[in-house]
């Protein structure tokens, strides 16, 4: 029940018309063989019982020299064969159910059971035997399977299958009208869901599904419009703001012997700096969340400067550039990203050495930042993507960023349509990985 839950609509739809029409098929063939053909069959093996039954009866009463102008009348008009001979032959094994009433029809004729035999003639057709006592003896009657005729099973099945290629095909092709506005819709909002912006879904179909493909429409441009103004809101705040700061510390530095208090001097300067920094951010990710283009680039030509400006003191990154990739990607955006996942393992692997992987194939670029860390945990790992979100409680800028570097790297992967995870570490630690398709 979950796999089928777990279907596409298309595809569940489909199943149900399917699964109904072919049921149904089923039912109205039961009942036609039940109260038809069945019938029919019945009556047909009553007759020829009475045939075969009759005709024992004239042949035995029948002088010896009309006695083979009857069984050659008999061939001709009816099909049998009359013989006396006691050859042995094997009981049938065909499931014929024509046999089994003929069978039946036996036993109401004479009182007693009469076995069907089998044998096959020269042109390798199967022939049909049944012994008919008589005071002389035994007489036997045959007849060969082209008599019977009809071939119930065959016909049952070439039915059912027929019915059941139709049914998929009309029940593929009327399903399918009814979701491919669905379907757009579903990747639309995937594509919403990642940061991107998806063409707008046609608004046809159904009544209710083109309502629903037009208010889908409106409210993706007025999504879109609520995060440009936001953004431009955001980056005109962070710009006004530089202005009074920068007079702030034009003023702090213009004071004569720091104001009288130089750790209350030194306090405030750090405070500057730290909501510059912050300032400067916002306007960084608000132009790369801007800058779209894409351009080839050397994936090496990206980690080397990052690696090497990360460094500090005896810190220890282990980058080795062992393989060339060129990707088509938003350089901009990678640079942030690698940068703030470099960051954050520097701030958070313990002064342990940190390791950079990078492996492309003809499908994607996958780069890893690992260290050696606490780690993060299992259920914490998509929450440190949310914006001012921190492990650390207590906000101390001693012991932990702003809580947006991870934020940003998880809004400037979707903008671009990549993949970024935080994974637990084989031996201990994290591992950030990005993961970029191939366009």
């Amino acid at each position: 029940m979950r796999a089928f839950q777990s279907q596409s609509y298309f595809w569940r739809i489909l199943s149900i018309i399917g699964i109904v029409s072919i049921g149904f098929m089923v039912i109205v063939l039961s009942t036609l063989a039940f109260y038809m053909v069945v019938p029919l069959g019945q009556r047909a093996t009553d007759d020829l019982a009475s045939i075969v039954t009759h005709a024992a009866e004239t042949w035995e009463s029948l002088p010896l020299s009309r006695r083979e102008a009857f069984e050659e009348q008999m061939h001709k008009k009816h099909h049998l064969v009359l013989t006396s001979s006691d050859k042995l032959l094997p009981d049938t094994t065909s499931l014929l159910p024509y046999l089994n009433f003929f069978k039946n029809s036996l036993r109401k004729q004479l009182g007693h059971e009469s076995a069907i035999k089998t044998s096959t003639d020269i042109n390798g057709e199967e022939w049909f035997w049944v012994d008919i006592p008589v005071s002389t003896g035994t007489l036997r009657f045959g007849f060969p399977r082209s008599r019977i005729g009809v071939k119930p099973s065959v016909a049952f099945f070439v039915l059912l299958i027929t019915g059941f290629i139709l049914t998929v095909i009309t029940a593929a092709l009327l399903t399918r009208r009814l979701t491919v506005t669905i379907e757009r819709l579903y990747h639309a909002a995937q594509l919403v869901g990642k940061g991107q912006w998806p063409d707008p879904v046609p608004e046809e179909g159904p009544k209710e599904l083109e309502v629903l493909a037009r208010e889908f429409n409106r409210m993706s441009i007025q999504v879109r419009e609520l995060l440009a103004n936001r953004t431009v809101l955001l980056a005109g705040i962070s710009h006004d703001l530089r202005t009074p700061l920068t007079q702030i510390q034009l003023a702090l530095e213009m004071l004569p012997n720091e104001g009288g208090d130089q750790h209350l001097m030194s306090g405030i300067r750090r405070d500057l700096e730290s909501v510059n920094r912050l300032i400067g951010q916002a306007l960084e990710v608000n132009l790369e969340l801007d800058q779209q283009e894409k351009e080839p680039v050397e994936i090496a030509s990206i980690l080397d400067p990052i690696v090497e400006a990360a460094k500090q003191g005896d810190q220890v990154i282990n980058w080795q550039n062992e393989m060339s990739c060129v990707f088509t990607l938003n350089s901009l955006a990678l640079q942030r990203i690698i940068s703030n996942l470099l960051e954050n393992a520097l701030r958070y692997g313990d002064g342990k050495p940190i390791s950079i992987e990078c492996g492309c194939d003809k499908k994607s670029l996958t780069i890893q930042v690992q260290d050696r860390g606490s780690g993060i945990p299992e259920a914490e790992r998509e929450a440190v993507f949310q914006p001012f979100f921190r492990l650390e409680k207590s906000r101390n800028s001693k012991t932990g960023g702003s809580g947006l570097g991870l934020a940003i790297v998880r809004q400037l992967a979707n903008t671009n349509g990549w993949t970024v995870q935080l994974l637990e570490r084989a031996g201990g630690g994290t591992c950030a990985k990005l993961v970029i398709p191939m366009d």
